[in-house]
């Protein structure tokens, strides 16, 4: 039995929401539930290279995460009723003054790091035909706006989305958000903004976005999305993702991402981002080509915390979208399927950009490149089934800011409770 404040919370609400569901409907709430448990140990290590004496050098910290996903299923009727619940749990394994900022547990006021922190989320749900409408708690990820999950615990929003599929290969999706957790956090904030190389207001009240997803071909698949982060920037989003069968084994993938951001109110937005990724496959082997332009006053713009829909968005130095940065990815992908060891995967990407200002007042001088390696096995079998390991390897130079190497090592483990 689950022993944790979290685990008893998320049980106790899900009961509750059961209970208060009239016995007749309950059949398919119950019958259609599910609850897992996600078990993820963190360990975080950075080397900041070249940096000023009086900043941090290193960045060290290891923890535990336990992510609890309870979904139930939905009440019998035209419009089906339900609820999901999430209890996240983080606990401090090591860390220290002048080793935390990474992102991995959470870092009081005061400078110190708790033992734990928690959260406890709960959603209501309603169904109606192909039309799902969610309220509280939130996990969004798409081109809007995609909650990052890169640490030891998810970050997550508080907010409204509906997403309908009424129309066969056309997917809309609309939401409302008004606060953010972020993963390294126990309590939910206002929303913010990152936009490199420009100015935005710290009153933010909400962001909405609204989108479609629709299948043109059956190869090729066209996206589009609103978005608007209240008195920072408006968004337009465009992406065409074609995939062309070049025989047995081998395909050819083309994602094509454009997006037009505008400041809204107080900020000074003002931003135009181009962007291509070409992937070559052939029998467990992808070998991929980037390249990706910013143009306009500003850099890109994108809720703060999230992972921005940029094709080179990456390990460390996260998204190369500086003011009239341009930016070029060469990455090699193997899963180790192909060759008789299901599981086993192997990543590693080069990015470079060059052609903007750092924000010293250099010019666009700047120049910063960055290496990433992933190297993950998933237990196929045995007493060790579906015990995942991976671990990440990132190097980052530039002619301006510090200079950085990471490694990350993610060991997880789901179980089904119900």
């Amino acid at each position: 039995m689950l022993k944790t404040p979290i685990a008893r919370g998320v049980a106790l609400a899900t009961l509750g929401a059961t209970l208060a569901i009239p016995t007749m409907a309950q059949a398919a709430f119950v019958d259609d539930s599910k609850v897992n448990l996600e078990l993820r140990n963190f360990y975080f290590n950075g080397d900041n290279r070249s940096v000023p004496s009086t900043s941090q050098s290193k960045s060290e910290e290891w923890g535990q995460g336990f992510i609890l996903r309870a979904e139930s299923g939905f009440t019998e009727g035209t419009v089906g009723f339900g609820v999901d619940a999430l209890g996240l749990l983080g606990v401090k394994l090591d860390s220290g003054r002048g080793r935390t900022g990474t992102g991995v547990l959470a870092k009081d006021n005061d400078g110190t790091i708790p033992d734990t922190y928690s959260e406890l989320g709960l959603t209501a749900k309603a169904k109606i035909s192909k039309s799902l409408l969610k309220v509280g708690t939130l996990e969004p990820k798409n081109m809007a706006v995609s909650r990052s999950d890169s640490r030891l615990l998810p970050q997550t929003f508080k907010g409204g989305q509906l997403v309908s599929n009424e129309l066969d290969g056309l997917t809309f999706d609309l939401g409302y958000l008004t606060e953010v957790n972020e993963r390294n956090d126990s309590h939910y904030d206002d929303l913010n903004a990152i936009v490199r190389g420009g100015s935005v207001s710290d009153d933010i009240d909400n962001f909405i976005f609204a989108g479609a997803s629709y299948k043109l071909l059956d190869n090729l698949t066209g996206n589009y999305y609103y978005s608007n982060l209240e008195e920072v920037y408006k968004q337009h989003s465009f992406n065409l993702t074609h995939v062309q069968s070049l025989g047995e084994k081998q395909s050819l993938k083309t994602d094509l991402r454009y997006a037009r951001s505008t400041d809204d109110g107080s900020s000074t937005v003002d931003n135009k981002a181009f962007g291509a990724m070409v992937t070559y496959s052939v029998s467990g082997h992808s070998f991929g080509l980037g390249y990706q332009k910013m143009s306009g006053d500003t850099g890109f713009a994108y809720l703060g915390g999230t992972d921005p829909y940029l094709v080179n968005y990456v390990m460390i130095s996260a998204d190369y979208a500086n003011a009239d940065e341009k930016s070029w990815q060469a990455r090699y992908d193997y899963n180790f399927a192909a060759m008789g060891i299901p599981g086993l995967t192997f990543m590693t990407r080069y990015v470079t950009g060059d052609n903007f200002d750092f924000g010293n007042n250099t010019g666009n001088n700047g120049k910063e490149w960055e290496r990433n390696t992933d190297i993950g096995y998933v237990f196929q079998e045995g007493t060790l089934k579906n015990l995942g390991v991976k671990w990440r390897n990132g190097t980052y130079r530039s002619n301006s800011v510090k200079d950085i190497d990471q490694n990350r090592l993610i060991v997880s483990y789901t179980i089904p409770l119900m």
